[in-house]
């Protein structure tokens, strides 16, 4: 299949298209991103490589660190973790106070940022350095050891940090956060401020690809396959908010969004795919991306279904 001519046809399609998104300005640092910009990246298990525009400037990722938190801590604590999280949409917004509470803080999934809290709180407990330890793990995974943390954008987290450190005062009174929040929040904040391109992106979620590698230094980092099958289909029904179900119907693959405007997607032992623009939808996901990755497997005619 001709990837790039399809690539190239979509921006072709999408020239005259008007993005009512706006740039996420919640977290100050994410506001003074350049809302035109826009990037593509296809990593293919044969190991061509096909992109758009800016794939290889770097953004903050945000909440797409959730699904790589998650993988390292499930490959230091095992089926016990999900003792402290569940496995199920949520159906509300990603920061939701009122469902922890009614469900006794256990958060829905391990991608809310309740979610995402419990993890990092389990990654702490197992890590000696944390922050120093989860971003050679991402550099490891993704191939390059020059990706870093965006410390601005931690730090502009960290200052205007008061519904996460609600949500994890809330768990802590519920018994679900076992360490110092300030420093549980700190780690969690540097976990989204992990700046990468679409080109690291895609290559670091290769992880989860379900395929045996050639190269046995990147076959040790892949996800074992009941595990890689449990995180896509968390992916799938929760790695939209409350907006999987409209992903799912629409473009077909299991991913993860951020509020940074990154999509990553990925169609097990074919592809994976990380596109970004800046501005978001209502729902707090890229509007340009999930268009781009609608447009991607309508054409190209590959979904998981």
């Amino acid at each position: 299949m001709n990837y790039q001519a399809i690539l190239e046809s979509i921006q072709s399609e999408l020239k005259d298209y008007k993005n009512t998104g706006k740039v996420a300005t919640y977290i100050p640092e994410l506001g003074k991103v350049d809302a035109s910009k826009f990037g593509l990246h296809l990593n293919c298990i044969n190991g061509n490589h096909y992109h758009l525009g800016a794939s290889q400037e770097r953004f903050s990722i945000q909440s797409i660190s959730k699904v790589l938190s998650l993988a390292f801590a499930l490959k230091l604590e095992g089926n016990k973790l999900w003792n402290r999280v569940d496995v199920e949409p949520s159906g509300d917004p990603f920061n939701s106070l009122v469902q922890l509470e009614y469900e006794k803080g256990i958060p829905r999934n391990p991608f809310i940022n309740a979610g995402a809290l419990v993890v990092s709180d389990i990654l702490m407990s197992h890590l000696k350095n944390p922050k120093e330890d989860f971003l050679k793990y991402v550099r490891d995974i993704a191939g390059d050891q020059s990706i870093d943390y965006d410390t601005s954008v931690a730090a502009s987290e960290m200052q205007h940090k008061y519904r996460n450190a609600a949500l994890a005062h809330l768990m802590k009174d519920f018994k679900n956060i076992k360490n110092d929040v300030d420093a549980l929040l700190d780690f969690y904040f540097h976990q989204c401020a992990i700046a990468m391109s679409c080109q690291q992106l895609a290559q670091a979620f290769s992880i989860f690809l379900n395929y045996s590698k050639q190269d046995q230094s990147q076959q040790a980092l892949a996800v074992p396959t009941m595990l890689a099958k449990r995180i896509n289909a968390l992916m799938l029904t929760c790695g939209f908010y409350d907006e999987s179900g409209e992903f799912a119907f629409r473009v077909g693959l299991p991913g993860k969004s951020g509020v940074g405007g990154g999509i990553v997607a990925l169609h097990p032992k074919h592809y994976s795919i990380a596109v970004w623009s800046p501005p978001l939808n209502e729902k707090g996901n890229s509007e340009l991306g999930m268009k781009v990755l609608e447009l991607f497997t309508s054409k190209t005619e590959i979904s998981v279904f």
